[in-house]
């Protein structure tokens, strides 16, 4: 069979969370390992993955009773963040998964071509497992959500949430001095900060991993910064360090829909139950006057 004849076998997953949720889960190492297994007697003990176009992946798969164990491997030949990515494996096969955006919800489409030794019908039942594996990983990751509608256009949104006054405004929910120090720029560090009681300054130290205008906002947590203390320390609170924030903005008949995700915060559920919800009520305000 020439190349132009290889057969190809096709996926596919409707998973219940936004696409830049799904692209992140679906190729940061720390998830990874966490739901690319085909069923419970094999795991992925150890991931890399250099997401660029010519960067590799190796993904460790190991059977569970330590029989057996081998490298999924392979070469990017095209990445568009947020659409499509193409690669070739380390024995020459290739494959391609597509991501399409549907609402907050979001369709994956992997097509592969199979290899020689097992039944393509074994080898697409395995390669759908893994997807389905990776739809129940995604939808029950421990994190709080919130959303709003607005009556305003996605472009005044997302500038009035991140913007230093209004942001100021519709943080006070949380503290009365809520502020943040830095930009808003991929690969920035920023600091969010407010007093207590005593006028001891503390917050979180973070890194803006995503920004993608009008549309998607990803904060990482580094670690806190303790009250009374010099706000260029930063201490590796385990609670905090790597955690994540997202914001999210769809454009909707009556506006825009806001929607925010958090990691869970041991001790801090309850207050973000709270507080998130009315922090977003003032947005709202903010954004309709």
């Amino acid at each position: 069979m020439t190349k132009s004849m290889k057969s190809k076998i096709s996926v596919s997953t409707r998973i219940n969370a936004p696409l830049e949720k799904v692209w992140y889960v679906m190729n940061e190492p720390r998830h990874i390992v966490g739901w690319n297994t085909a069923s419970e007697d094999w795991h992925c003990p150890d991931a890399e993955n250099n997401l660029i176009e010519g960067g590799r992946f190796v993904y460790r798969m190991a059977a569970r009773d330590g029989s057996m164990e081998f490298d999924f491997s392979g070469t990017y030949n095209k990445v568009t963040d947020y659409q499509i990515i193409e690669y070739t494996l380390d024995d020459q096969r290739k494959g391609t998964v597509t991501f399409q955006p549907d609402g907050l919800k979001t369709i994956i489409i992997q097509v592969f071509e199979p290899e020689s030794t097992f039944p393509e019908n074994l080898q697409r039942d395995g390669w759908q497992a893994i997807l389905d594996n990776l739809k129940r990983y995604v939808e029950n990751l421990p994190v709080l959500s919130f959303s709003i509608q607005i009556e305003a256009l996605v472009e005044k949104v997302f500038k009035t949430m991140l913007d230093d006054h209004h942001y100021r405004q519709w943080t006070s929910a949380f503290n009365p001095t809520s502020r943040f120090e830095g930009k808003w720029q991929k690969g920035e560090s920023i600091k969010f900060l407010g007093s207590d009681e005593q006028g001891n300054v503390g917050g979180i130290q973070s890194l803006v991993s995503e920004f993608i205008p009008n549309r998607h906002v990803s904060l990482q947590h580094i670690g806190e910064i303790q009250s009374g203390q010099n706000t260029d320390d930063t201490q590796k609170a385990e609670s905090w360090s790597g955690a994540l924030e997202n914001y999210w903005y769809f454009p909707s008949d009556k506006g825009t829909m806001v929607y925010v995700e958090t990691d869970q915060f041991p001790g801090f559920d309850e207050y973000f139950k709270d507080t998130w919800p009315k922090a977003l009520a003032i947005l709202k305000k903010i954004c309709e006057e």
